[in-house]
């Protein structure tokens, strides 16, 4: 069973150290004592219980696709230079940068300020562990 520190589960799942103490406190999630014998959660009653409280904004376009990775956000920055231009949004606690064409840019009204959805479709994604985490 992976453990995780309380203030850990709060940072991964946005919310206050208080707020994974209350859940614990309501039965939502098992306390445990880590290796340290600090409060600790059990990683896969956190994963269950963050999956079960995840909202994703709607994507306000209400176009259908394929693609399963959508974060609707807010456009923090635009930078055109020439040709290209470099876009970011922010999606929740997450920074996602896109590279388009400036004709894109204009084409879809992006400006600070404006709310947009990344969406993301890749054959492949990386997933990486903490170094020493290896079986």
């Amino acid at each position: 069973m992976a453990l995780i520190r309380i203030a850990d589960a709060a940072r991964l799942t946005g919310v206050s150290d208080d707020t994974v103490r209350r859940w614990v406190d309501a039965g939502t999630l098992t306390a445990h004592k880590d290796d340290s014998g600090r409060a600790a959660v059990d990683g896969a009653e956190l994963a269950a219980h963050a999956r079960g409280i995840s909202a994703a904004p709607a994507d306000p376009s209400g176009v259908g696709r394929s693609a399963r990775n959508q974060f609707v956000g807010l456009v923090t920055g635009v930078t055109v230079d020439g040709v290209m231009a470099q876009v970011e949004l922010q999606c929740g606690p997450h920074r996602v940068v896109s590279l388009m064409s400036s004709e894109a840019v204009r084409e879809l009204g992006l400006e600070p300020g404006s709310v947009a959805t990344a969406v993301v479709k890749a054959t492949t994604v990386i997933v990486e562990t903490p170094a020493g985490r290896a079986p």
